[in-house]
């Protein structure tokens, strides 16, 4: 799974997910593209998920980017304990994903292949996604 090495705070705000992605929102390496529509949080399981999706769809055909890092520590506290006493401990890693964000790129695969190979890993997402390509922006 992916995690940081060291970072500066243990535990973190919340935050709000407001607007739209202001930075890595264009395809920067590839020619398609899996691009977030809606907000939410993107888990290291979740990204490991469709990053193998795409990996075995493709079958080592094309090169894939991941274009988000898990960076935000999201904490809970224990089953079945009272209110109080503090914050509970980080639990697991999230990426937080604001609409127009680009998640994913592929490469060096035919157009039918990318797009199902991208649609599968959209799947995997708890927020809605769209393929793009270089192409059609362009």
């Amino acid at each position: 799974m992916l995690s940081p090495k060291k970072v500066k705070h243990r535990k973190v705000f919340t935050g709000k997910l407001r607007g739209t992605a202001q930075r890595g929102a264009t395809i920067a390496f590839g020619e398609y593209a899996l691009k977030a529509v809606s907000s939410g949080r993107m888990t290291a399981q979740q990204i490991e998920a469709a990053r193998i999706a795409i990996n075995r769809k493709i079958k080592r055909g094309g090169k894939v980017w991941i274009r988000v890092f898990p960076d935000k520590p999201v904490t809970k506290k224990p089953a079945e304990t009272r209110m109080g006493k503090g914050k509970g401990s980080p639990e697991f890693w999230v990426a937080p994903v604001k609409p127009g964000k680009i998640l994913y790129e592929l490469s060096g695969v035919t157009e039918e292949l990318a797009v199902r190979a991208l649609t599968l890993a959209g799947n995997k997402l708890p927020f809605a996604t769209k393929v793009i390509s270089k192409r059609s922006l362009v």
